[in-house]
């Protein structure tokens, strides 16, 4: 792969720019007329110098004296140029910042668009550093040669002004010109080549590093309590270190190329001073034409390192392209349909899967996937409380996963109100269904923006309506600052039952049809629980109640669905009420026995620890 991409780097890299050209016409031909009128007065300078040398300096040292009007009229030349290049430099530099920037967004856009349309299989199989790094330092890396490109392709202007200027001034000075600038090409090309492997290499282990220090800092809480953090340290600082000695590598080569670069506009203007004084001595040049070449390679030198900045950065562009190219290309998104359920309906909706089958998708292609569940039939008629029980890994998650369409079944339906899940728009299906997760997710932000996410409609009215209806506007209304109150990263300045009754509220904002529960109050006392429960059932201030598929484990919980449905190994065992299955379904019985039984103890420890301060001098928090 390295020496592939060392071959055709430079072609590659091109063809990002190009894209980058075809993306921003306009933009990039302001900057390029700016550096094209920057490259002419470079140009002009020189032969402006060399008639002030020739014609005024000269002449006034073989008189002893300088007339006024020479000086005034150099001068005004000089000034004149002067400004042109000031033009120049702004509309260049103005129109290459604003291309770059403008790329850079308009990409971070992009990849974030499509990480929101692939499906959540395609982001298990990608680490979240990985993820960020695309949108990041590799949108950063693939536009970066952008800023360099209008300087350089204006400077490949001046350099044929520069040889024509040289032709019509001398055939040997030009065979100078002639020689070192394709020189300078070639040596750029060699270096962009040289460089391509490492940049590659640096851009891929930027986003390992960023992946790794993500994942520790996401997973603090078990690095601490199982006490790795020096082994975590150790992790990071191998790879941090790899990363450094990979841009040692790219550092090194530059120091050995940009010597190479900076020394052969220098060796040009030698070479025309040489070459200069023997033309100079056969009469076929004058002192202006030898000082305004030579002046014209001294100042060649800078304009033409920008081309070497373009191909120097050309390998990273191509890297990060490459990685971004991955997002975008990536297949599997999950295509909404045209269908609009009626926003004015107030009843809940009905749920319906009908020989669901599903499978995850394996991390590696080449490896078969796994089927999680198999012939998945049953109905949340409207209206009811559907309670979902099964021993861990049996598909429960996945279930409420299908039933909010955030995977699509391999075959069979899922479907609200009779219509397929796949045939409703966007709108349609988020105004309909809400999910709450096990893992409750809180921004950092106020409580009023956690739960109304600038959705319209639902203003502090709305936001107190929800948190009563989640048990929560008690302690909201105790916190410092109310609904204004930040509530910190992942919520930390809340207790768990505290966050999931938050996230509770936020789902029951939109009104929802049809509410999702995947043990979403765990953390919850089972009082405050069923309150809960019961408040959605019958809602106090009148409301139409939701239907509800509850993923539950405390019998206190089952015990108010209408039907529980019982599945083991991704299929359907058995449904019934709670007394039913208890009776009938021996496997039941022993899940539900075994789950009182622990949430029993845990409740022992919870009574047991509100009144015992621990060791440490704090006490356990109970949420009430």
């Amino acid at each position: 792969m390295a020496s592939g991409t060392s071959r055709d780097v430079v072609g590659r890299g091109l063809r990002v720019l190009g894209r980058a050209i075809r993306e921003q016409p306009r933009i990039f031909a302001v900057a390029v007329t700016g550096s094209v009128l920057f490259g002419l007065m470079v140009i002009a300078s020189a032969y402006v110098v060399g008639g002030v040398v020739g014609k005024v300096v000269v002449p006034a040292v073989a008189r002893g004296s300088v007339t006024d009007g020479a000086l005034a009229l150099a001068a005004a030349a000089l000034f004149g140029i002067s400004v042109l290049r000031v033009v120049g430099i702004f509309g260049r530099r103005l129109g290459a910042g604003y291309m770059q920037y403008r790329l850079q967004a308009t990409y971070r856009r992009r990849v974030t668009r499509r990480y929101l349309d692939l499906p959540l299989a395609w982001h298990h199989r990608n680490a979240t550093g990985t993820l960020l790094s695309n949108a990041n330092s590799d949108v950063e890396a693939a536009w970066y040669p952008i800023a360099p490109l209008p300087f350089a392709v204006g400077t490949l202007v001046m350099l044929v002004g520069a040889v024509v200027s040289l032709f019509l001034t001398d055939w040997a000075l030009a065979l100078v010109g002639l020689a070192v600038f394709p020189a300078l090409f070639a040596l750029n090309v060699v270096y962009s080549r040289r460089m391509a492997p490492r940049q590659a290499r640096a851009q891929r282990l930027r986003a390992e590093v960023s992946g790794i220090a993500h994942e520790s800092f996401d997973g603090a809480l078990v690095v601490k309590t199982m006490g790795r953090e020096a082994q975590e340290t150790a992790r990071f600082a191998a790879r941090a270190g790899d990363l450094r000695d990979a841009l040692i590598s790219v550092g090194r080569l530059r120091g050995v190329f940009d010597p190479m670069l900076e020394t052969l506009p220098s060796l040009g203007t030698l070479a025309v001073l040489v070459v200069g004084a023997i033309r100079l001595r056969q009469g076929a040049i004058t002192v202006t034409e030898l000082v305004s070449v030579a002046f014209l390679f001294t100042v060649l030198a800078f304009p033409v390192r920008a081309i070497g900045w373009v191909l120097a950065e050309l390998p990273r562009s191509v890297a990060g392209w490459d990685r971004i190219r991955r997002v975008l290309d990536a297949t599997g998104e999950m295509p909404y349909g045209e269908v609009a359920l009626d926003p004015a309906t107030p009843a809940p909706a009905t749920l319906a899967f009908h020989d669901v089958h599903f499978g995850y998708e394996p991390a590696e292609a080449h490896l078969p996937g796994t089927e999680v569940l198999g012939e998945v039939t049953f109905t949340v008629p409207a209206g009811k409380t559907v309670a979902l029980v099964g021993p861990t890994g049996a598909g429960k998650s996945t279930i409420a996963s299908l039933a909010v369409r955030l995977v699509d079944p391999r075959t069979g339906t899922v479907t609200l109100d009779g219509v397929d899940v796949r045939e409703l728009t966007a709108a349609s299906l988020a105004s309909t269904v809400a999910l709450v997760a096990q893992v409750p997710f809180v921004f950092d932000d106020t409580v009023r923006a956690n739960i109304a996410l600038d959705r319209p409609g639902i203003g502090d009215e709305e936001v107190w309506a929800a948190l009563r209806l989640a048990e929560a506007d008690g302690f909201v209304a105790a916190l410092p600052e109310g609904l204004d109150t930040m509530v910190g990263e992942r919520g930390t300045s809340l207790s768990g039952g505290q966050r999931q009754r938050l996230t509770l509220a936020r789902a029951l904002a939109g009104r929802p049809r049809l509410l999702v529960l995947d043990d979403a109050t765990s953390a919850v006392d089972p009082r405050v629980e069923a309150a809960i429960l019961a408040g959605l059932r019958a809602p106090a201030d009148g409301g139409a109640p939701a239907s509800i598929l509850v993923v539950a484990y405390r019998r206190a919980t089952i015990a108010l669905a209408d039907e529980v449905i019982y599945v083991e190994q991704g299929r359907v065992v058995a449904r019934g009420t709670h007394t039913d299955l208890l009776a009938t379904v021996p496997g039941y019985a022993d899940l539900v026995t075994a789950y009182e039984q622990a949430e029993h103890e845990r409740e022992q420890t919870r009574t047991y620890d509100e009144v015992t301060p621990l060791t440490s001098g704090l006490e356990v928090e109970v949420d009430r």
